[in-house]
């Protein structure tokens, strides 16, 4: 006869995985504590009385009313850049034998010409929301084509605008020219503030007696002026001069484009150009790769120097005036 017997299923099962860690380290004492049954009962809370406002507050996601609206914080503006350079007298016989526009003079026809020239270059600025087009670049292709004396006739008729300052800059610092054009000293510049940071540059500005003018002297040359103006403390510095100053031209006197590397440096550090030619002399080519150097630069105009004879028959300077 078959017996019959029941079997233990807990003895056959084997121990699970928390069984065994239970009887080797003990888990029943991480189990949860008893709660005292002497613990005091729990005390009822009082009433608090709240007092209602007499306008309620806004639901959540709702704009509050114009009166209860936070108030932005004010952004700082800063004030334009003071020049605390020298201050210097510009003799007038001097730009009259130069060939310059000299102010508080009768009208003339080259003050025609630039009056004309600065009046594009100044509606240009204004239409621009970029600063970097108050700061003009004046350049040639080669040496000889009248880039200073263009550059300087610019800023004499720029300064004679109402409200407007005019910091003549010499950046060719290869043949640093301006202060000779004007007959002033020069002294430290634009190369000594690129070198050394902590020289001020508003104090090596020039203040000139022609109102409004002021002068930049190149400064000390080096063998790394291309290095310093490629760097960033030019964009810096040159944002420090026309910072807050809407009013603010500044007129950069480079060297020719083809002859050394400062133009090309400038250029992305201003919104225009003006590149001077000079009647039957400049080359196509040498037009073409100097443009090219300078197409950093977003605007790039070009004026013919020199002309001697004008289709249209057009001459400036003489109306008002009587004859003979």
């Amino acid at each position: 006869m078959t017996e019959h017997r029941k079997i233990d299923t807990q003895a056959a099962r084997p121990a699970s995985l928390l069984e065994r860690a239970d009887a080797s380290f003990g888990l029943e004492r991480l189990s949860p504590a008893q709660v005292p049954k002497n613990l005091p009962p729990p005390r009822k809370p009082k009433p608090v009385s709240v007092e209602r406002s007499a306008a309620p507050l806004p639901p959540l996601g709702d704009e509050q009313p114009h009166s209860q609206q936070s108030v932005e914080p004010s952004i700082a503006v800063q004030p334009p850049l003071q020049f605390n350079g020298p201050y210097q007298k510009i003799d007038r016989n001097h730009l009259r034998e130069g060939g310059l526009i000299v102010p508080e003079a009768p009208v003339t026809g080259l003050l025609e010409e630039f009056r004309i020239v600065k009046r594009e270059l100044l509606a240009d600025a204004r239409a621009s929301n970029d600063p970097a087009a108050q700061r003009i670049l004046v350049c040639s292709p080669h040496p000889g084509e009248g880039k200073t004396y263009c550059a300087t006739n610019l800023a004499i008729a720029l300064a004679a605008e109402r409200e407007v300052e005019v910091v003549l800059v010499d950046a060719d610092v290869i043949n640093p020219s301006v202060a000779k054009r004007l007959g002033i000293k020069a002294g430290a510049g634009l190369m000594d503030a690129l070198a050394d940071p902590s020289l001020a540059v508003e104090n090596l500005v020039i203040e000139t007696d022609i109102p409004g003018l002021f002068v930049l002297p190149a400064g000390t040359g080096s063998a790394l002026d291309a290095e310093y103006l490629a760097s960033q403390h030019t964009g810096n510095l040159l944002d420090c001069l026309t910072r807050g100053a809407p009013n603010r031209v500044l007129v950069f006197d480079t060297p020719p484009a083809l002859a050394a590397s400062p133009a090309a440096e400038l250029a992305s550090h201003v919104g225009q150009a003006l590149l001077v030619v000079r009647a039957d002399d400049t080359s196509r080519a040498a037009l073409e790769d100097a443009q090219q150097l300078l197409s950093s630069c977003p605007d790039i105009k070009l004026l013919i120097n020199a002309v001697r004879y004008s289709p249209s028959g057009r001459s400036f300077g003489n109306y008002g005036v009587k004859e003979k």
